[in-house]
């Protein structure tokens, strides 16, 4: 299997690299493509040394190419994956360009692992809160079909790539915000992505709609606010859930805490509960704060926290590649 990482200089990039060594993915042949700034650099995986390629129109004719793992963004990948694709190689792309292509397969592994079948040479990896939210709600879905969704999420600057990574640590010094519009240091921005006609964020639009594709309803309601918080690492959300059916409180718990991919924390009277410190650097999702929604018929609340550069984007990716290879 010849694997390829494009944007592999990147902070997704890396932590490909990291999760795919982990994993021990079999690779036979290995490159790393990014932009001209990039290429002529070297990167070690697996204990050998491997030179940044420039990523051009021939870099699939040139080099057989089985997956590639994009984190390069999307006018990068609209433009090259289709050229990958088109050259024998399976593309599992970390941008938002290819999500919302009713041809291209929206992917979370432990929820629709059988949408990987239907690809025509592109997966799209969805954004990372709604990876770990989905990761969550499928398995309540299943059991109780959900009714509606309001998240509120609290998401890390390491979201933003480097530049949100340095104005938090500039911020902390007292220095002015070069990526965010306002100070993020000792603040809370509701402002995640542009915003649209309707009031609603790019971000928040797409949490509403990657949900409806992944759980394969079309019809859901769903609202969202989504907001950069000052934490490096780790994405929060408060998730609040109607369903259509009836549920006891002790079985829904253990659906959770049988479902793949979640691990449960909800002792509050030990004040166990999930937290972004705790979930940097794995690849679970963390839920707890688990409680009725005393407010309306059939309703519950989460809590639930995950490594949002790791399961929210590469691991997520990588599992996805991992299931390829194992199962096509």
């Amino acid at each position: 299997m010849n694997l390829a990482v494009v944007g592999a200089t990147g902070m997704v990039g890396r932590t490909f690299l990291k999760v795919l060594e982990e994993r021990q993915i079999p690779i036979d042949e290995f490159y790393v493509f990014a932009s001209s700034r990039s290429a002529g650099s070297k990167l070690r995986f697996n204990d050998k040394e491997y030179t940044v390629l420039e990523l051009n129109e021939n870099s699939f004719k040139e080099h057989k190419i089985d997956i590639a793992l994009f984190s390069a963004g999307g006018g990068t990948s609209l433009k090259y994956a289709p050229i990958a694709a088109k050259n024998g190689c399976i593309v599992i792309d970390n941008s938002s360009a290819w999500r919302m292509d009713p041809e291209v397969p929206l992917v979370v592994p432990e929820v629709n692992p059988q949408d990987i079948r239907k690809n025509k040479g592109i997966i799209a990896n969805p954004n990372c809160s709604t990876i770990q939210a989905v990761v969550a709600l499928a398995p309540l879905h299943k059991k109780y079909g959900i009714k509606r969704i309001v998240y509120t999420t609290f998401q890390a600057v390491s979201g933003a790539g480097m530049g949100g990574w340095t104005d938090l640590e500039e911020g902390l010094k007292g220095h002015e915000p070069k990526k965010f519009p306002h100070k993020i240091a000792g603040n809370c921005l509701p402002h995640i992505d542009i915003f649209l006609d309707n009031g609603y964020t790019k971000e928040e639009i797409k949490m509403v709609e990657e949900t409806r594709k992944i759980l394969h309803n079309s019809n859901l309601r769903i609202t969202a606010t989504t907001v950069r918080v000052p934490v490096f690492n780790g994405h929060s959300e408060s998730i609040n859930v109607e369903f259509n059916k009836e549920f006891d409180l002790n079985e829904l718990r253990d659906c959770l805490e049988n479902a793949p991919g979640l691990i449960v924390q909800d002792d509050i009277g030990n004040n166990v509960y999930p937290l972004a410190l705790n979930a940097t650097d794995k690849d679970e999702v963390f839920v707890g704060r688990i409680r009725r929604d005393e407010s309306v018929e059939n309703g519950i609340n989460l809590w639930v926290v995950a490594d949002n550069i790791r399961k929210g984007a590469a691991t997520n990716a990588v599992q996805i590649a991992q299931w390829i290879i194992e199962n096509m």
